[in-house]
């Protein structure tokens, strides 16, 4: 099951690096992240994020039931259950790598301690107040198409515009434009229509502004040339 690994191979796995770290941000310090290369030459772990949880680091091999996982021919495990080296109860997901042809380059394993206290798997999933706090004044958006992204986006800075008393009435909708200009909001497709029917102003309008955004943005950066 190991191969020779090209240069885009190594490539693909090292793009992966990120997933281990987002993963282990988003479940904590009870979870083990293992990235494994499957090359012939050298199969061993190469990223690893709370390695703590088995004892292991980079370099490390492939364990045994982490091969009977890659040959099930089944590209995302069930979760499963295992000992770690200290008796811990691990349960976790094998998930296969492949390349552009679909050949199988890596494993990325995630191993969660079940025997860590509760308290302490929830608090390291867990900010801090003052983060709870901030996230919640700036809650993500989950549209369900891009219409409606695009009508939470133009809402909520025309909140913020309306909120702000030093903005001349007059001027507000010039603003909201270009704070929308400025969050790449008119490169996506409709968008120019779309803020025009939550301004309630004619598409011609929101086209102006646009130009007129550019054309300063433009003069500015030339004058810096």
């Amino acid at each position: 099951m190991l191969v020779t690994l090209s240069l885009s191979d190594k490539l693909i796995l090292q793009a992966t690096f990120n997933i281990v770290d987002g993963i282990s941000a988003m479940y904590g310090n009870h979870t083990e992240v293992a990235l494994h290369s499957l090359d012939i030459e050298n199969p061993s772990i190469i990223k690893i994020a709370n390695g703590h949880v088995t004892d292991r680091d980079i370099g490390a091999p492939i364990t045994n039931l982490a091969i009977e996982k890659l040959k099930s021919g089944v590209d995302v495990s069930e979760p499963y259950f295992s000992k770690g080296p200290q008796g811990k109860l691990l349960r976790s997901v094998t998930t296969v790598i492949r390349n552009d042809i679909g050949k199988a380059i890596g494993l990325l394993c995630i191993n969660s301690d079940m025997d860590a206290p509760i308290h302490s798997l929830f608090s390291s999933m867990l900010p801090n107040t003052n983060s709870i706090s901030s996230s919640l004044t700036s809650p993500e958006t989950f549209a369900k198409s891009p219409d409606e992204m695009l009508s939470d986006t133009i809402e909520k800075i025309r909140k913020e515009t309306l909120l702000d008393k030093s903005i001349p009435p007059l001027k507000r909708n010039r603003v909201i434009v270009e704070k929308l200009y400025d969050n790449g909001t008119f490169n996506i497709k409709d968008a120019i229509v779309i803020t025009a029917n939550n301004l309630e102003v004619s598409r011609d309008t929101v086209y102006r502004y646009v130009r007129e955004i550019k054309n300063e943005q433009m003069a500015r950066a030339n004058e810096m040339l």
